[in-house]
């Protein structure tokens, strides 16, 4: 991904969200390609934890973003995050996509001996199927929007923020590409409406210049390079930033973008075969009964079938119940094991890094490159855990 951002020429933002650990960001923060203090987190719990791994104060961290839209009740804490952070040069950054975030801020802040300004960056709505957070980008209301965000005493704006979710349906390199330039266009022309309306703001000086320009998921991130740089044909009112989070671990759903493939997925869960049922599958197919379900694999599908994929076997995770799988016996498939037996212990690769991830109290870590290679543990892991 370092590699990938300094092609297309931006700087690089981690997301903290799917491993949850400190050996995990360091790994994504410093690479022998490049290195990045920015990251983003999901959860309160995950900042705090980002503190307490010493990553802020031993500055391998010092721009972090909160990658919500500011919830009043997360305010206080944080404002508490700030001050931990400014002692060591740091700054805490947050979303704003309505204009009552930047009320309940200006009312919080007169309430405080020491008010803050909060450096924001304008969460923008991509217009896909995929609709998360973010303001659309429609000239007249988005300028409306600006004025006020760009005349508040308590906000500096620090740039744009896309995320197009809908590049998980890619299914190649031009598509991801595709996504990736739209989002920067998105970005671009909110900057340019902004500066538009900035030109005329007394408080023009409160404001980051050139705003920074931050877009990225991990199949738009996978496709970044300089001849994706060469299709952004517009002048750029900003700088670029590329996110992403997925990325270290990968899963099913991203290598059905065709982006990547197998032997870059770095998570399964390990399950062991508790029953087995010949014949009870479809066309006289034998099913079996691990003791892996909801929540050791999540419930996310994706367009690859079933929940996940059973490591050299011929078999897959077909349907789950909470705390237990059903296992789907496939035809048979070159190089795969038909054979299932009760004590098994398999390897299950799943739909969705993030959330299978998230399910589980530690993680056993293994190395390729030292000796013994997938079978030996090398460290253990123990992710944040809350929000």
């Amino acid at each position: 991904m370092h590699q990938n951002a300094k092609d297309w020429g931006a700087n690089f933002r981690a997301h903290l969200k799917t491993h949850k650990t400190v050996e995990g960001s360091v790994l994504q923060l410093v690479s022998d390609v490049d290195k990045t203090d920015a990251v983003i987190v999901s959860t309160m719990m995950e900042a705090w934890e980002v503190v307490r791994g010493g990553l802020i104060a031993n500055g391998t961290i010092k721009d972090l973003l909160y990658g919500l839209p500011v919830g009043f009740n997360k305010v206080d804490d944080l404002s508490a995050l700030q001050d931990e952070m400014s002692k060591y040069g740091g700054v805490v950054r947050i979303f704003i996509d309505h204009l009552d975030q930047v009320r309940f801020l200006e009312e919080y802040e007169k309430k405080q001996q020491n008010p803050k300004k909060w450096s924001a960056f304008i969460k923008v709505d991509g217009g896909q199927k995929c609709r998360r957070a973010g303001i659309p980008v429609e000239p007249e209301s988005f300028k409306a929007f600006m004025k006020t965000v760009f005349a508040s005493p308590v906000i500096s704006v620090y740039g744009f923020y896309s995320h197009a979710g809908d590049s998980y349906g890619s299914t190649s390199l031009e598509q991801a590409t595709s996504y990736l330039t739209g989002e920067v266009r998105l970005a671009n022309d909110a900057a340019a409406l902004g500066l538009e309306v900035l030109a005329d703001s007394p408080n023009k000086e409160a404001h980051n210049q050139p705003f920074v320009l931050s877009v990225g998921s991990t199949p738009a991130a996978h496709s970044a390079s300089a001849a994706a740089r060469a299709q952004l044909t517009s002048s750029l009112h900003g700088k670029l930033e590329l996110h992403a989070g997925n990325y270290p671990l990968l899963d099913l759903q991203q290598l059905h973008t065709t982006l990547i493939d197998r032997s870059r997925i770095s998570q399964r869960v390990l399950a062991q075969v508790i029953s087995y049922y010949p014949g009870r599958g479809n066309d006289g197919l034998d099913e079996a009964m691990c003791d892996a379900g909801a929540i050791a694999m999540s419930k996310d599908t994706g367009r690859i079938s079933g929940f996940g994929e059973i490591l050299g076997k011929s078999w897959k995770l077909g349907r789950i119940s909470q705390e237990h799988g059903t296992l789907v016996q496939l035809p048979s498939q070159p190089g795969s094991d038909p054979k299932l037996q009760v004590g098994d212990i398999i390897e299950i690769v799943g739909q969705h890094a993030c959330l299978i991830a998230a399910g589980h109290p530690w993680y056993y870590i293994v190395d390729s490159s030292v000796e013994g290679g997938s079978d030996k543990v090398v460290d253990i892991w123990v992710p944040w855990k809350g929000w």
